[in-house]
């Protein structure tokens, strides 16, 4: 398992790990892994979110934002 060495950790930061650590009852590099895993993870959406982002992506134009059409693009390759 490969070691990560962390250094020029700020007094207050590491105080902080420590103490979170303590609490949750694990080692400093426990918690560490601990904390380094759930920033990394991305978050899961619920069902309403994944509805609302399709739904939100279903009515979206290129158009709108100023983005040609396909029609146009295939046109200027075919022209080329």
């Amino acid at each position: 398992m490969p070691i990560l060495h962390v250094r020029n950790v700020p007094d207050s930061l590491y105080e902080r790990i420590r103490q979170r650590a303590t609490q949750q009852n694990r080692s400093i590099s426990a918690e560490v892994i601990s904390l380094l895993d759930k920033a990394l993870t991305p978050p899961e959406l619920s069902q309403a979110e994944v509805l609302a982002n399709i739904r939100r992506r279903r009515f979206f134009r290129p158009a709108d934002q100023g983005a040609p059409d396909s029609a146009t693009l295939l046109r200027q390759d075919r022209e080329r």
